[in-house]
C-alpha cells in the first residue's frame, strides 16, 4: 500500500514497516541498518513517528536499567549514523530536519500515514465500526485489508528492551483481535464451508482457546456438519478437564446443548457489545486470577495468517 503525505522533499515518498521487518521503503526497495543498536533506536523513533522521543526513553530501551556512562554519547552517535544511512541512500534532502534534535530528545519528522501501523489501525477500527452496524461483508473486507498489511511477527528483526517489547506485545494481541473479528464478520455474512480449514488448523494450534472452539462448532454445525460439530466441543472439554481441572464455559455448554435439543447452534454463539466492536475484556492482573478462572493465551510467536 503506497502511503502519500504532503511532506515537502524527497522523504513524502517513503514507507515505514513495523508490522514484520522493520524497514524504510521506496517503492520496491527496502532500506535499513543492520547494526542491531541502530535497527534498535529506528524501530523506537518510529513506533512515535511525528512526536519526540526522550533521550532517557531512548537509553532505557537501549542498554534498560543500567546503561554505560558513555550511553549519551552512544545514543548521539546512533543518530548519526541514521542520518548518515538517510543521506548515503538519498533518503531525505536534509536529514537533520528529518531525524531532529528536539529537547528532551529526538523527533522523526515524518506524517503517521507514511508508518503501516497507522493503516493497520484505521482498517481495524473501520472494521470494528461495520461489525456494530451488522455490516458484516463489508467488516469483512476492512479486516482482511488490514491483516494484509502484516509480512510477520511485529519488529520481527529487532532486538528488544522494554519499551519495545510491550508495544510488539500489543501490536500481535490487536493483530490477533482482528484475527478473530474478521473470522467472526465472515460467520454473520454466511461464509461457513469457507473457514472450516482455517479454524480446524487454529483450534490444533490453540487446543484450549474456546472462543476458537465456538466458532469453529458453529460453522461446521452451520455447514450441516452436526456430528463433527459435537465431536469437536467434546474435544475441547476433554482437553480443559485434562490439563485445567475446568469444564467449558456456560456459553459453550449452551452451545452443545443447542445443537442436542434443537439441531441448531444459531443463537448460541453469543457476544458482548465490546467482543463485537473488536475490543476485549480489561486484562486481569495475574494477581488478581482466581483459582476458579482460566486464562488462555495464544503464545506470541504464533504466526496468525
Amino acid at each position: 500500500m503506497r502511503m502519500q503525505t504532503d511532506t515537502s522533499g524527497r522523504e513524502s515518498d517513503l514507507e515505514f514497516n513495523l508490522l514484520g521487518q522493520v524497514e524504510i521503503r521506496r517503492g520496491a526497495r527496502a532500506y535499513g541498518p543492520t547494526a542491531p543498536k541502530l535497527l534498535q533506536t529506528l524501530a523506537l523513533l518510529l513506533t512515535e513517528a511525528g512526536k519526540v522521543v526522550p533521550s532517557e526513553s531512548l537509553i532505557n530501551e537501549l542498554w534498560g536499567e543500567r546503561p554505560p556512562a558513555s550511553a549519551q554519547r552512544t545514543m548521539q552517535t546512533y543518530v548519526y549514523q541514521l542520518r548518515k544511512l538517510l543521506k548515503d541512500n538519498n533518503l531525505v534532502s536534509t536529514p537533520e530536519r528529518v531525524l531532529c534534535t528536539k529537547a528532551p530528545g529526538y523527533l522523526f519528522a515524518i506524517d503517521r500515514s507514511q508508518v503501516d501501523e497507522f493503516h493497520f489501525t484505521q482498517l481495524y477500527d473501520r472494521g470494528r465500526a461495520e461489525m456494530a452496524e451488522r455490516r458484516f461483508e463489508q467488516a469483512a473486507r476492512s479486516l482482511r485489508s488490514a491483516l494484509a498489511l502484516w509480512s510477520g511477527p511485529p519488529l520481527a528483526n529487532v532486538e528488544r528492551g522494554p519499551l519495545l517489547s510491550a508495544y510488539a506485545v500489543d501490536l500481535q494481541e490487536r493483530r490477533r483481535q482482528a484475527h478473530s473479528l474478521r473470522i467472526q464478520a465472515e460467520i454473520e455474512a454466511g461464509m461457513h464451508r469457507e473457514l472450516i480449514g482455517e479454524l480446524r488448523a487454529l483450534t490444533t494450534a490453540n487446543p484450549l482457546d474456546e472462543h476458537l472452539h465456538a466458532q469453529l462448532i458453529c460453522v461446521l454445525d452451520r455447514s450441516g456438519r452436526r456430528g463433527e460439530a459435537l465431536h469437536a466441543y467434546h474435544r475441547l472439554r476433554a482437553g480443559l478437564m485434562k490439563e485445567l481441572g475446568v469444564e467449558p464455559s456456560r456459553e459453550l455448554q449452551q452451545l452443545n446443548l443447542d445443537m442436542l435439543s434443537n439441531g441448531s447452534s444459531r443463537r448460541a454463539v453469543r457476544h458482548t457489545d465490546g467482543e463485537r466492536n473488536g475490543t476485549l475484556p480489561r486484562p486481569v492482573p495475574p494477581d488478581q486470577v482466581g483459582p476458579n478462572d482460566r486464562v488462555v493465551r495464544w503464545p506470541l510467536d504464533q504466526e496468525i495468517r
